[in-house]
């Protein structure tokens, strides 16, 4: 695992740790399922172009939600 991969799952981490605590907090089921995606992804995905396009479009997915 190289520096660029390791970072990029520490923020995704990172910013799934927020959706999972705002969704609890919240009594939401979406974003504690976008937290623990978010979370667990990094460890199958090697590939860091791909990590990063995954990770990206499930970050952005309770806002493009919301506005439908």
């Amino acid at each position: 695992m190289d520096m660029t991969a390791l970072m990029l799952s520490m923020l995704f981490g990172t910013v799934g740790m927020g959706f999972l605590m705002y969704g609890k907090k919240a009594g939401e089921l979406m974003p504690v399922g976008i937290g623990l995606a978010l979370m667990i992804c990094p460890y199958f995905i090697t590939n860091v172009i791909l990590m990063l396009g995954v990770c990206s479009a499930l970050t952005a997915l309770p806002f493009v939600l919301r506005q439908v």
